[in-house]
């Protein structure tokens, strides 16, 4: 199904924060880091762009019994706003994952993590800061009724840096951190909070999307600025 995790004006301001990004990619300012661990300036790029454009598509994997369902509203959480879809019933719930916000991002990771591994072996650093934000979205994360779970943000992709910058290796920090606060927000927020879905009469909760997504994109856009 094909349901925006933000409201328009947000995501044309994500498109052109990516684009403001391309020269200094190109022009190897940002994006070493990434380039050691195989992925070119282009390749950082289109990948920030997929991820963009994969949010608006969330794949359904169950259906769960909801309260009454909230939809067709406008949603504000931590300054964000969505726009919450239709229902297809009053008292069920879509569980879906993104996949710009949750596949795309967890493939990355993964790739990232093979080849941190080929380089130093087992990153404790790395699995430190990621336990740091796992717990930070684990606390911060709140429900927000007819959306499903809800993100500042900033947190995630500010704390995986820091901590990323403490505990990592320096050429390491960016892939790091984006490592931490992706999987740290999926895992904190969205997978450790699923048995709250059903009590938010939401029509649609998708891991990844709405309430986490620009979590999501911004660690993307904050490691990239790491990465040189």
């Amino acid at each position: 199904m094909f349901y925006s995790p933000l409201i328009f004006v947000l995501m044309v301001v994500f498109f052109l924060i990516t684009l403001i990004l391309l020269p200094f990619l190109w022009l190897g300012v940002v994006g070493n880091a990434f380039v050691e661990l195989g992925l070119p300036p282009n390749t950082v790029f289109w990948l920030l762009i997929v991820t963009l454009l994969g949010s608006l598509v969330n794949l359904p994997i169950t259906t769960l019994e909801s309260h009454e369902i909230v939809e067709g509203r406008v949603i504000s959480y931590f300054g964000m706003k969505v726009r919450l879809p239709p229902a297809r019933a009053k008292r069920q719930t879509i569980l879906a994952v993104n996949v710009g916000g949750a596949l795309v991002p967890a493939a990355l990771s993964i790739y990232l993590f093979i080849q941190i591994y080929k380089k130093i072996g087992v990153n404790l650093g790395l699995l430190a800061v990621l336990g740091i934000v796992t717990l930070v979205m684990n606390l911060v994360a709140r429900p927000v009724k007819g959306l499903g779970i809800a993100v500042p943000g900033l947190v995630p992709p500010l704390v995986a840096a820091l901590g990323a910058w403490i505990l990592c290796p320096e050429p390491l920090r960016a892939p790091c951190a984006y490592i931490a606060s992706t999987m740290g927000t999926l895992i904190g927020a969205d997978l450790l909070n699923l048995r709250e879905i059903s009590k938010m009469g939401a029509p649609v909760a998708s891991i990844g999307g709405a309430g986490t997504f620009d979590a999501i994109f911004l660690s993307g856009i904050i490691a990239v600025l790491l990465s040189y």
